[in-house]
């Protein structure tokens, strides 16, 4: 079977090798490099040109024109839940759908471990302080500062996850090693899962008013959107700190941005925002309490490596007749007979 793959999506050396030695003619258009995101149809003409059969992107959309107006016979995609492909118009047309799932698990739990301190302990507060002209020209000035920098221990405090799905999980089995409080908000959890890492399952607004720390890791769904919004802000410890690395439209933005300017909460760290990609004009970038990363949290060699090596090894069971491990409508191969 002589096939041809588009990838748009970074991709390992290693990969691109294992695609190579199956016999795949591999076009590698890495988003990093090219700096375009295809949207809309736009993706039509690079798949045309390039005689693809298939197609891996990690932002580009694959929707309904590109499907109907390609021939491809495989789409593949270098995230968790691929909303930038029309999964229903590729069924409609056999066209299996893979992806990468918990390629950046490790990744995200370890960025919102580091959030957590970050704000906690104000680690960049502390950067911001003295990139701010400051000067210790008596003990006052020291004292003032240490005062103004001074952070809490994560020892014995509580902190809620929202969502303890593969990310959650994690977080939550290396918060196990500070000492302290889990307490989880899951209408869906298995209790196996919670007894693992030693929670406490609670409703919301207990949650909320027992944390210290509450960080999201649910999905983005029509019952989770805006799932937190003043109503919840209000009901945190003036102490406590709110962690984002999921979706931004699990909070109500605006009634997270007036509770860290009315100190309704003590403070932030967000990863995730209404706007995308974030740069300069980032509004919480203008609050000393909160620290603002733009969308890294999945951002690791190893993602990049574990993508690459699943999609590799899916395109390459396609190729040789076989189902591949991580696809997300089966059904066309019920169709198909396999």
């Amino acid at each position: 079977m002589d096939v041809k793959a588009l990838i748009t999506a970074p991709f390992s050396e290693s990969g691109l090798k294992t695609l190579r030695d199956a016999g795949v003619t591999v076009v590698h258009q890495s988003w990093l490099e090219t700096g375009k995101l295809y949207l809309g149809d736009s993706l039509t003409k690079p798949i045309k040109e390039a005689g693809a059969d298939v197609v891996v992107v990690e932002g580009d959309e694959v929707k309904e024109e590109v499907i109907a107006s390609t021939s491809l016979k495989l789409i593949g995609s270098a995230r968790n839940d691929p909303n930038n492909i029309s999964i229903p118009a590729a069924t409609a047309k056999r066209i299996p759908v893979i992806s990468a799932p918990g390629r950046n698990t490790n990744a995200v739990a370890e960025h919102t471990i580091g959030l957590i301190l970050s704000v906690a302990r104000k680690i960049v507060s502390c950067e911001r302080f003295l990139k701010g002209d400051f000067f210790v020209n008596s003990f006052g000035d020291f004292a003032r500062m240490y005062k103004t920098l001074a952070g809490f221990e994560l020892y014995g405090r509580s902190v809620g996850i929202i969502g303890l799905g593969s990310i959650g999980f994690e977080v939550a089995k290396r918060l196990q090693a500070f000492g302290l409080r889990l307490l989880v908000y899951d209408p869906y959890v298995d209790n196996t899962r919670v007894r693992q890492v030693g929670a406490e399952v609670v409703k919301l607004d207990e949650l909320l008013k027992r944390s210290d720390i509450v960080t999201i890791h649910c999905p983005p769904t029509p019952e989770t959107k805006g799932m937190i919004g003043a109503k919840q802000f209000a009901q945190m410890k003036k102490t406590a700190i709110f962690i984002n690395t999921a979706r931004a439209m699990v909070a109500d933005e605006a009634a997270l941005l007036d509770a860290l300017k009315s100190a309704t909460i003590a403070g932030a760290g967000l990863d995730v925002f209404s706007m995308e990609p974030v740069d300069s004009d980032n509004v919480f970038l203008g609050l000393d309490n909160v620290v603002v990363t733009p969308h890294m949290g999945g951002n690791t060699i190893e993602t990049m490596e574990r993508q690459s090596a699943m999609i590799a090894a899916d395109i390459v069971a396609f190729v040789r007749g076989k189902r591949p491990l991580h696809v997300l409508n089966p059904e066309v191969f019920e169709r198909r007979g396999k």
